[in-house]
């Protein structure tokens, strides 16, 4: 818990909020890191200080779900720079895409150039977000 909040804190603040020693902490650390648990560590940015105030949900449908379609969209979306998260989900649509702009038209934009290129999508219905209530990087452990 202590990490996901802050990944700079130092082995002896950990010691020190857990009661065990920082060789404790350290070998814990480590297994953690080995065993995938924890996958990297990141900076998390404000988009909108980076002039990103626009965050879009996308609503993917492809055209068919054959392993081909499946295949070619994942690959084509892994290179859209402005598409920082795709989920493959269950019901009405295949995919939700969570992407950032700085403005309407940059979006447009990456509609009408980038994504409608990807030729397997047989439709989308994006979401803008009006405000952020709550958006946590953190997993609740217990």
């Amino acid at each position: 818990m202590y990490l996901q909040e802050n990944s700079k804190i130092t082995y002896k603040e950990l010691s020190d909020k857990l009661q065990l020693s920082s060789t404790a902490i350290h070998e814990r650390i480590k297994k953690l890191e080995k065993s995938g648990i924890i996958s990297k560590y990141v900076a998390l940015v404000n988009r909108r200080l980076i002039n990103k105030e626009l965050l879009v949900f996308s609503h993917i449908k492809l055209q068919q779900h054959s392993a081909d379609h499946i295949k070619t969209f994942e690959e084509e979306i892994q290179n859209l720079k402005e598409v920082q998260s795709c989920f493959h989900v269950s019901g009405d649509y295949d995919y939700i895409v969570k992407m950032s702009f700085e403005h309407m038209d940059e979006y447009r934009d990456f509609m009408v150039n980038k994504l409608t290129k990807i030729n397997v999508i047989g439709s989308s219905h994006s979401t803008f977000v009006i405000s952020d209530i709550k958006d946590d990087t953190a997993y609740q452990l217990l």
